[in-house]
C-alpha cells in the first residue's frame, strides 16, 4: 500500500508539472530529502528515481521555464570549483572504489546547489524552496519525535522512517538538521503566503517545533544539545524583551528535565568528559592523524581516506566506590575510524585547498545574510519577509557549521540546499535593488518627477518645458 501511495503521489506530482516546471525542481529536492525509493518495497526501489527526477528537473527548466529575471552569482563559481577540486581528488584518491561510491551522491548535491540558485527568481518560489524543505525535513521529525515521545528512542536505535543509519537519517545528522529548520518553520509561520498565518498554521508550527526539539533526545545525540543551545542564543539577538525570553528558555528547561530519559542525560554527561566515553576519545585521536596527514598530504588523499587510519588511545574510567573515586586509563587500537568532524572531513579529503573553498563559501554566505539583516531593518510593509528571512538563513547556517564540528556533513545535500536558497535570495534582492535604481525618470500626475532613486524632482515651469 505505501508503495503505491509513493508512486500515486510523484506521477500526480509529474503531471501538474506539465504546465508548471518548477515543481520538478521542487520535487527532487522532497525525494533527494525523504528518499522515497528507500521507503519503496518493490516498486520506487527498483529504479534511480534520484537520477531521473535530477534530470528531468534539469531539462524541464532549459526547456520550458521562463529565464526572466535569472542571475548568476559568484558563489556558483565557486561551487563549481569545489565540484572540480573534488572530482580531480577522486580520480587520485587513496581509495578510489570507496571515494567513488562517495563521489556518486557528492556531485548531484554541487551540482544542484549550483542550478538551484537559477531558478529562485521570485519571493514565490523562495519560500516554496523553503517550505518543501520543512515539510520533507519534517517528515523524519515528526516520525522521530512521536517515537520518542511514546518511549522507542536510544543511541543509534531511534528509526526514521526506515530502518537506515546512514545520510540524513543518521541519528546525528538528523540532529543538527532538525535543530536548523527550526528558524525556517518560524519564518513560515509568520511570513508565509503560501499558508499564510492563522491558528491552524501556527498550531502545525509550534509542533513540528516542538517535535525537532525531540530528536535530539530521541537520538541521544550530543550534537543536537549543543545546536539547541546555539539556536537559543540566537534568540536573543532579535528578542526585544530579553529578559522573559531567557525566562522562558529557563521555565522549558526545568520543565523537560524530569520528562529526560536518564540515558539520555549520562550521555550528555560525556560532553564535559569525552576520555570516559569511547566515542567522543577516538574523535580527538582522528583530528590528530588527520592534522598529520594533511601535513604530508596537503592536496588530501580523497573521499574515505579516514579508512586507512590507525589509532592507539587511552580510555579513562572513573569508578566510585564507597564515595572513593579511582580513575583507570584503558589502552585501545583503533583503526577505520571516520571523521566525524567536517572540518577535518574537508582537510583529509580535500587538503587544504579544498577546505579553503569551503570555509569561503560558508564565510560569504554568513556575510550575507548579515548585510541584508541590517540594510533592511527597517523597510516597507512589502519587503518586510527580507530581514527575518535571512535571519533565519543565517541561523540555520551556524546551526549546521557548529553541528559541523561534531559530525562528518560538509557533504550533506540538505545543507547545500540551505545555501543555494541564501544565494537565491541575495541575487533576488540585488535584482531588485538594480532595478529601482535604474529605473526611468517618470512625470507623476500633478506635475511632479520621479527620479531613479524614488526621490521626488522639482517640476519645471510650464513654459519651460513649450521652449
Amino acid at each position: 500500500m505505501r508503495d503505491v501511495f509513493l508512486l500515486g503521489f510523484l506521477l500526480a506530482i509529474l503531471f501538474l508539472s506539465l504546465k508548471r516546471p518548477f515543481l520538478l525542481i521542487l520535487t527532487y529536492c522532497y525525494v533527494d530529502i525523504v528518499a522515497p525509493q528507500r521507503l519503496s518495497f518493490f516498486l520506487l526501489n527498483k529504479v534511480p528515481l534520484s537520477l531521473i527526477v535530477f534530470g528531468l528537473a534539469v531539462v524541464s527548466w532549459l526547456v520550458a521555464d521562463s529565464k526572466k529575471g535569472t542571475r548568476f552569482d559568484h558563489l556558483q563559481v565557486v561551487l563549481l570549483a569545489l565540484l572540480a577540486y573534488c572530482g580531480i581528488s577522486t580520480l587520485n584518491a587513496d581509495f578510489p572504489v570507496e571515494a567513488l561510491e562517495k563521489w556518486s551522491w557528492v556531485w548531484k548535491a554541487l551540482l544542484w546547489s549550483m542550478f538551484l540558485p537559477l531558478a529562485l527568481r521570485t519571493r514565490l518560489r523562495i519560500e516554496s524552496l523553503a517550505l518543501v524543505m520543512v515539510l520533507s525535513a519534517g517528515t523524519l521529525a515528526i516520525a522521530g519525535g512521536l517515537k520518542t515521545a511514546t518511549g522507542g528512542s536510544g543511541y543509534g536505535s531511534l528509526q526514521l522512517l526506515i530502518d537506515d543509519n546512514s545520510g540524513l537519517f543518521e541519528g546525528s545528522i538528523f540532529s543538527t538538521v532538525a535543530i536548523a529548520i527550526i528558524p525556517l518553520i518560524l519564518w513560515l509561520a509568520r511570513h508565509g503566503t503560501i499558508y499564510r498565518t492563522s491558528i491552524y498554521v501556527w498550531g502545525f508550527a509550534i509542533a513540528l517545533v516542538f517535535a525537532c526539539l525531540l530528536i535530539p533526545v530521541g537520538t541521544q545525540a550530543r550534537t543536537g544539545l549543543v545546536c539547541a543551545a546555539l539556536l537559543a542564543l540566537l534568540g536573543l539577538r532579535d528578542s526585544k524583551r530579553r529578559m522573559a525570553y531567557i525566562g522562558g528558555i529557563a521555565a522549558v528547561g526545568l520543565i523537560a528535565l524530569p520528562l529526560i530519559p536518564a540515558a539520555f542525560s549520562a550521555r550528555m554527561d560525556t560532553i564535559t568528559n569525552y576520555q570516559s566515553d569511547e566515542s567522543a576519545s577516538t574523535r580527538v585521536a582522528v583530528w590528530g592523524w588527520t592534522w598529520n596527514y594533511a601535513l604530508d598530504h596537503p592536496m588530501g588523499g580523497g573521499f574515505e581516506v579516514y579508512r586507512q587510519n590507525r589509532l592507539q588511545v587511552n580510555k579513562v574510567i572513573v569508578r566510585n566506590s564507597g564515595g572513593q573515586v579511582t580513575r583507570e586509563i584503558v589502552p585501545y587500537t583503533d583503526r577505520g575510524r571516520a571523521f566525524h568532524n567536517s572540518y577535518f572531513e574537508m582537510l583529509g579529503e580535500q587538503g587544504f585547498p579544498g577546505l579553503i573553498i569551503w570555509l569561503y563559501l560558508q564565510t560569504v554566505c554568513l556575510i550575507r545574510m548579515e548585510k541584508l539583516r541590517r540594510r533592511y531593518r527597517t523597510c516597507v510593509f512589502e519587503d518586510e519577509w527580507i530581514r527575518p528571512l535571512a535571519t533565519a538563513l543565517q541561523a540555520g547556517h551556524l546551526v549546521y557549521l557548529l553541528g559541523a564540528m561534531f559530525v562528518g556533513i560538509a557533504f550533506q545535500p540538505f545543507i547545500y540546499m540551505l545555501i543555494a536558497l541564501q544565494i537565491g535570495l541575495h541575487t533576488y534582492v540585488k535584482r531588485r535593488e538594480e532595478e529601482a535604481r535604474w529605473r526611468p525618470i517618470t512625470v507623476e500626475v500633478g506635475g511632479g518627477v520621479s527620479g531613479p532613486d524614488n526621490d521626488p524632482v522639482p517640476a519645471l515651469p510650464a513654459a519651460g518645458w513649450g521652449k
